[in-house]
């Protein structure tokens, strides 16, 4: 029986490729079906895996 891979080596040009493709797909479906929840939960899962930046050095104030 087949396995899934559970390891992936993608670049953040690739990522980046993923999400905007699925972006797309979300907002200019043309008639098709498509499954809006799994797309927004992928790209929440994308979302929440990024890693923002946040200087250590001083008091952070956001905005």
């Amino acid at each position: 029986m087949a396995k899934y891979n559970t390891t992936f080596e993608l670049s953040l040009n690739d990522i980046e490729v993923i999400e905007t493709a699925l972006r797309t797909v979300q907002t200019q479906n043309d008639g098709i079906p498509v499954d809006t929840k799994g797309i927004s939960n992928v790209l929440g899962n994308l979302h929440n895996q990024k890693t923002f930046y946040r200087p250590n050095s001083e008091v952070y104030i956001s905005g």
